[in-house]
């Protein structure tokens, strides 16, 4: 592997995110995704997004992805994506990483002494870093619009 894709996840760029992004939502309550239940809103309470996604303001921040590399872990292109930095990243994480001086974002795998990064698209092979890997952030959550 010369060269990353040029159709894989990328950074475009790095913001932390400024005051409170979200505001306090009323949080109805929970939704049936199985089998149908009958329709009862218990108005539990309000609840900021920022406080449900955000754990460390100051370390994190979002990026807009790009790419077809992470669809079958439900990330799209256009998504967004809420990261953390000086999460400790583990096995099965999805990171920002620095892979031989080229940005994306995958899953992070520690397999048999071997470190390496894997799309989730089985159209892409693991990608083993030649000189140098580098784990800038961890992914906390996506985000997607459905109506504008």
């Amino acid at each position: 592997m010369d060269k990353l894709p040029k159709n894989i996840s990328s950074i475009t760029n790095f913001r932390p995110l400024p005051g409170n992004i979200f505001y306090f939502i009323t949080l109805a309550g929970t939704v049936e995704a199985g089998w149908p239940s009958p329709a009862e809103e218990e108005l539990s309470d309000t609840m900021s997004l920022d406080e449900y996604l955000v754990r460390n303001k100051e370390a994190t921040y979002m990026l807009k992805v790009s790419g077809d590399s992470m669809v079958d872990a439900g990330i799209m292109p256009g998504d967004m994506v809420l990261v953390e930095r000086g999460v400790a990243e583990k096995d099965g994480h999805i990171v920002i990483a620095e892979i031989d001086g080229k940005w994306t974002m995958k899953y992070l795998r520690k397999r048999g002494g071997k470190i390496y990064l894997e799309a989730a698209n089985k159209k892409y092979r693991p990608f083993y870093p030649k000189e140098n890997l580098k784990i800038a952030a961890v992914v906390r959550a996506v985000i997607r619009r459905y109506i504008l």
